[in-house]
């Protein structure tokens, strides 16, 4: 790990960052073309040593776009245009004069937010799935690596035993995040213990629920969290193939993850002898036809197998008999993307956030219907809906009052 790490250490420095929203809804809305003008506009102003423009994934605020912040001051511009490109270069990157008819102003001041942390939105979410979402590059995989990434999947291979990962994830209390939230730690140690020549491990992107993107964005915005992830599950019980299911209407995200599985490959964090130790795994793609009913488990492996995407009775369970007729681990994006932090903070740490025994950690929620501000937001468990709808979406437009909110989708992770 340390000649990686040397290795993200001698990528270039510059004196300053536009991260542009590359998700889907701002690619919606003309983040390309913005991005685009930005290289022109620094190059022109001869800044390309200095300012470096990085694609993202989801921001969050996705009805604010495109959207960008240029650090190291952190000042957010919204809804930018590729108009308004050459004002914010020779403005705000050469005078160092912000651009503020382009912040954020709230619906109850006239004065604008310039920086990102003082956002409403953002100040009120606590970041841990979605840590690296809208923060680097997914497709540069020194980024993720620079943000301690793979350092779990080190430290699980080469300092702990499967018994041990198993006990730290029961400890922390993390549930499934895909709707049915069984203790994470508790279906680990029955696909561990469960006795077979080969298991697997699949991850459920299968997001069918209308309004619905929280699976979607972490993909296009942190792929490799999952990948780490799932290459933990699978020290973890034994298993040398993964499968990540995604759905076909999820261009970006399985044009990003391959792209992620590719690099991870190549920098031996998938495949054999996984630093150094006889541990091997290796991870692909399949790509499903958007039935929704293939987000259920058991329809989801059928699917897999090439059959008809329709439930299996139950049990046997997937932990005892599932892909192909061997114990299989299934979990989602969200509940892969808490692991390796998880392994790396420790289970008191994540246990502390949240309301209750049953309660530990965050939730992602698309955020979305008729208030001001709309996106992608991770709350601690426990937060109620009236801050989620007040504090962070900036409550209703012009005045009017509240009157219902709907939790849309069985997995319950869409409020509109």
């Amino acid at each position: 790990m340390m000649i990686l790490r040397r290795k993200v250490e001698k990528m270039d420095l510059y004196r300053r960052q536009v991260l542009i929203c590359g998700g889907t809804g701002c690619i919606s809305t003309g983040c390309k073309g913005v991005l685009n003008e930005f290289v022109k506009e620094i190059k022109n102003h001869n800044l390309t040593e200095e300012v470096k423009v990085v694609e993202t994934g989801c921001i969050g605020t996705c009805d604010l776009g495109p959207v960008l912040v240029i650090y190291p001051e952190g000042i957010f511009y919204q809804k930018v245009s590729v108009d308004d490109v050459k004002e914010i270069v020779e403005e705000h990157l050469v005078k160092g004069q912000y651009v503020k008819r382009l912040m954020y102003t709230p619906p109850t001041s006239s004065e604008p937010l310039p920086e990102y942390k003082d956002i409403p939105f953002f100040r009120h979410q606590l970041r841990i799935a979605l840590r690296n979402v809208g923060l680097i590059n997914p497709e540069v995989i020194e980024e993720y690596i620079a943000r301690d990434g793979y350092t779990a999947l080190e430290k699980a291979v080469t300092e702990m035993t499967p018994e041990q990962i198993v006990q730290v994830l029961k400890d922390s209390g993390l549930r499934g995040r895909g709707g049915a939230g069984f203790p994470t730690g508790l279906k680990w140690e029955f696909t561990m213990k469960a006795q077979s020549d080969e298991k697997y491990v699949i991850c459920n992107a299968d997001e069918g629920d209308p309004g619905a993107f929280m699976d979607r964005s972490v993909l296009e915005g942190d792929p490799h969290s999952v990948i780490e992830a799932m290459a933990i599950a699978g020290y973890t019980i034994g298993a040398k193939q993964g499968y990540v299911y995604v759905r076909a209407e999820y261009p970006l995200a399985v044009e990003r993850l391959g792209q992620a599985i590719k690099a991870a490959k190549k920098m031996g964090f998938l495949g054999e002898n996984i630093f150094g130790t006889d541990f091997s795994f290796d991870l692909e793609i399949r790509v499903g036809a958007g039935a929704f009913v293939c987000g259920e488990e058991t329809a989801l492996i059928n699917s897999i197998e090439g059959r008809r995407g329709e439930p299996r009775p139950k049990p046997p369970f997937p932990a005892t008999v599932g892909l192909w007729g061997k114990p299989t681990l299934i979990n989602n994006v969200e509940t892969f993307a808490n692991i390796p932090i998880i392994i790396l903070k420790g289970a008191e740490w994540f246990s502390q956030i949240g309301t209750s025994e049953k309660s530990k950690g965050t939730k992602v929620f698309a955020l979305a219907g008729n208030i001001n501000t709309t996106g992608l937001v991770e709350v601690p468990m426990g937060t109620t809906l009236r801050q989620v709808i007040f504090d962070l979406g900036g409550g209703i437009p012009n005045g009017k009052k509240f009157k219902a909110a709907q939790t849309g989708g069985p997995s319950g992770g869409c409020l509109t």
